[in-house]
């Protein structure tokens, strides 16, 4: 790797073979999203390592495709706000950021520790580029309403995107949220939902059903589709519909069909991942799996 790496830039960066990666391509930007998940909770002895991967497209595309922002000013007034209300897959959001150079990559191995900035739960505390503070489930939709109302008020023109996981949606807050934002015709406003059909102890049928889902959030006034939330293409044109959506009236939510501890194939659908930590032979099988897929 060039010189100028850090270590831990450089042990997530190798599979590139001393090439700086493109990370304007969402694809690209997925795979370190995950390769950086796996580091990050392999170092901190951390968790939600399903949720990280099965994020790890809807994220890349938000971060490459979608949002206006600019690392070089994270503050910019005009900046669309991008809300994870599925706090606990914050790795795939400080990935990202740290990536797009919002801060150094190498940062990201502090995850979890004392004193990091870098908080287990998504945390806007001192880190450039979060909006806010992520992790009681159910809150981040009714931030989102809230900031997209605002923005109407003002007459702004930026956006406001909400990524929600499908367990979370148990929540009532969610469709509490969910009524305002079509009340007030928050056009501007587009939820993504990270529909990976399982939650924290099982499969979300054998939970709570949610379907018909896409019915629900029409029924609650908005617009609603399903994609696969893998296929950053499909991901892309979904955010496209969302955005000839805005004058419309109603507020878009995105259903992205997704599989939980995607790209590791022990780890997919199978709910130990959700809390369980990857150490040892497991670390180092993971590790081989995302090495073989790197774009």
């Amino acid at each position: 790797m060039e010189s100028s790496l850090s270590s831990y830039e450089s042990r997530v960066h190798s599979a590139f073979g001393g090439i700086r990666p493109d990370v304007s391509d969402p694809k690209v930007l997925a795979w370190l999203i995950r390769r950086n998940g796996l580091e990050m909770t392999h170092l901190s002895r951390g968790s939600h390592i399903g949720s990280i991967f099965s994020a790890a497209e809807i994220i890349a595309v938000l971060y490459t495709s979608v949002l206006r922002v600019d690392p070089e000013n994270p503050a910019w007034p005009e900046r669309d706000r991008m809300i994870l209300s599925k706090g606990h897959a914050g790795s795939a959001v400080y990935s990202a950021l740290a990536e797009r150079g919002f801060f150094p990559v190498e940062e990201l191995k502090t995850h979890y520790q004392d004193g990091s900035r870098l908080s287990g739960h998504v945390s806007h505390r001192g880190v450039p580029g979060v909006e806010v503070s992520t992790g009681s489930l159910g809150h981040g939709l009714a931030i989102g309403a809230g900031l997209a109302l605002g923005a109407k008020m003002d007459g702004a023109s930026w956006r406001t995107f909400v990524v929600l996981g499908d367990g979370e949606c148990d929540e009532g807050e969610v469709w509490e949220s969910a009524l305002q934002a079509a009340q007030f015709g928050l056009d501007r406003l587009t939820a993504v939902v990270d529909y990976n059909h399982m939650q924290s102890l099982d499969f979300v049928d054998r939970t709570l059903r949610l379907e018909p889902f896409e019915a629900k959030w029409r029924d609650f006034g908005w617009n609603a589709m399903s994609c696969d939330g893998h296929d950053t293409e499909a991901l892309k044109d979904a955010f496209a519909w969302a955005r000839k959506n805005e004058g419309s009236g109603k507020p878009s939510v995105i259903l992205a069909h997704t599989v939980k501890g995607k790209g590791v194939s022990f780890m997919e659908n199978n709910i130990l991942w959700h809390y369980r930590t990857p150490q040892g032979e497991e670390y180092e099988a993971a590790l081989k799996e995302l090495e073989a897929q790197r774009p």
